[in-house]
This record gives C-alpha cells, structure tokens and sequence, in this order.
C-alpha cells in the first residue's frame, strides 16, 4: 500500500477497534475485524474514494453485522453463561470516556444486553449512540431508509434499556465502593460482603469450558455472599487482587505473576453492588492480558487455578 493509504488507515485504526469491539463484544474478533478491513482498503482503488472515514467505517460495520450472524449461533452452544472480552480503558483504548454516558456504552453491563439485538439494530444503536452518526448517514451507511434506522434505532434503544440498572454513583463513590467490596472479598467477610450487595444482586461466571465455572447465575445477597467467600479459599499462591479500570469502570482482577485470571466486573447502584460479572475463559482474558503488560502469560496457567467460579 502506498504512504498515504496507509496513513490514512492507521490514522482511523483506535475508532475502528473501538468500533468493531461495541459490535461484537470480543476484543479479539474486533482486531480481526479491523485487520480484514484492512485487507479490503488495500485492495481497493481509492481514487473514486471522497471519505476515507465514510468507507471504513460502512465497510467494517457490515464486516460485523455477517460476523453476528455466525456468533449468534455458536454463542448458542457455549458452555454456560456468555459474557464480553473484558478491555482495560485507563489508556484510552476504547476513546474518551470523560461522561458517565460514555463509560455506560462500553460496560460489560450494556455489551451484555446488546446480544438481545438483531444485527442490523446493534449496528445503528452503535453508530447512533456511541458515535454520534445521524440517521442519514447510518442509512447510507446499512442500505436502508433513513425513516426505517430512526425506528430501528427507537427499537434498538427500547430493548437494551429493558431491566437495565443505571451506573449510579460517581465514579469516585463507585472506586470506594468496589475497595470496600475486595477487602471483604478477600477476607471471606461474608456478612460485610452481604450489606454491600442488593438483595436481588447476581453473580454470572463465563468460563466458556475452558475453566470451571457456575453454569448458571448466582442470586440473592446471602447466596451471593457465601459464593465470593467461597472463592476467597481457592487462592492459588501468589495471587493479587487488584482494583483497575476495566470497561469505563473500577473492577476487581485476580493476577499471578501478572497474568489475569479473572476479571470481576461490578455494577454499581443507589450504594450497592447490583451485579458481578466474572470472566475466568483465558480465551477472553487473552487481549487484557497483552493490552495491560502481561502477554504471553495467559493459556500457560499452571492447573491449580482451574477453580470452580
């Protein structure tokens, strides 16, 4: 490829991984996405080109729209619940996310609820929502009616805000909330864990059977309780417990020698810890392990970490 094109491309590079990850939940699966659109914009003759920005994204975006199509059905067969590929954002791998609004639209809370949309709906409440495109461009973008994405959008928008609990506290708040939360976890304080936690609150473990992991959710203060006190007993030596910014939000991450083994994302609400989202698959902890300095170490755990979570 010539300088320019590929300046061009590397220019757009951090919005399209930002981008391709919204749509697809998984880390991994968006840097193939970029890569594939690169291969299509290097094989491209350019000069009937106006926007790069415009092709990119229209051609990554329907790359992703054909890949949910396939995800959607071996998601269907995976072993136990299915959660997104964790990212850390401290670095700004995801783009800003200065408002409260921003960190929401890439938690693991909305990434999850965005697997009840169709293809097309993921596609134009991404564009719509987190990056800002107007429905005409969308249109343009997805082949259809600017009247038929302004629907498709309202739709989209009605079925992710279904039973969705709000981040609400400020950041800060949330920070000392989930610090009060690891000191109890770690402890196996299973009554102060207790009055941290709603009582409807949920645990949801993805070890995709590759890690033993709860097949089903957890639920309940109490029960929930007893299963984090639990897992406190089955440290491996050398274990941390760490507080770091993961998907817009402070969450806790088990490492050994710098390798994650598990990422714990936590959904805050009116005080207390509404929902824990814990990812042990090492397939999904492959990217954070590589993007937070630990490449390499993830796959190659000694066996005593295959815990039950």
């Amino acid at each position: 490829m010539e300088p320019d094109g590929l300046r061009e491309f590397v220019e757009h590079r951090p919005r399209l991984f930002a981008l391709a990850y919204r749509m697809l939940g998984s880390a991994s699966e968006a840097e193939d996405a970029v890569q594939e659109t690169y291969l299509r914009w290097d094989g491209t003759d350019r000069v009937q080109i106006r926007s790069a920005e415009a092709w990119l994204t229209t051609a990554l975006v329907n790359l992703c729209r054909n890949w949910l199509v396939s995800a959607r059905a071996r998601r269907e067969s995976y072993l136990g619940p299915w959660l997104p590929e964790p990212v850390p954002t401290a670095q700004g791998e995801l783009g800003p996310l200065e408002t409260v609004e921003e960190r929401e639209l890439v938690s693991l809370a909305l990434l999850t609820a965005l697997e009840r949309l169709t293809p097309v709906e993921r596609a134009v409440f991404v564009l719509r929502e987190a990056f800002g495109y107007a429905h005409r461009e969308i249109a343009d973008m997805l082949d259809v009616t600017e009247a038929n994405s302004q629907q498709i959008f309202r739709r989209a928008r009605q079925h992710v805000r279904e039973d969705r609990t709000r981040f609400g506290i400020p950041a800060e708040h949330a920070s000392e909330l989930v610090e009060r939360f690891l000191r109890a976890a770690r402890d196996g304080d299973i009554e102060s864990l207790e009055q941290l936690l709603a009582a409807d609150v949920s645990a949801t473990a993805d070890g995709g059977g590759l890690a033993n992991a709860a097949r089903r959710p957890v639920r309940g203060a109490r029960q929930v309780a007893r299963y984090l006190a639990g897992l406190s007993r089955w440290a491996v030596p050398g274990q941390e417990l760490l507080v770091e910014e993961v998907n817009g939000a402070p969450a806790v991450v088990a490492r050994v020698d710098g390798a994650p083994l598990v990422v714990v994302g936590i959904d805050v609400a009116d005080g207390v810890v509404a929902a824990l989202r814990l990812i042990v698959n090492p397939a999904k902890l492959t990217y954070f392990a590589r993007s937070s300095g630990a490449a390499g170490l993830v796959g190659e755990r000694p066996d005593r970490s295959r815990r039950s979570l």
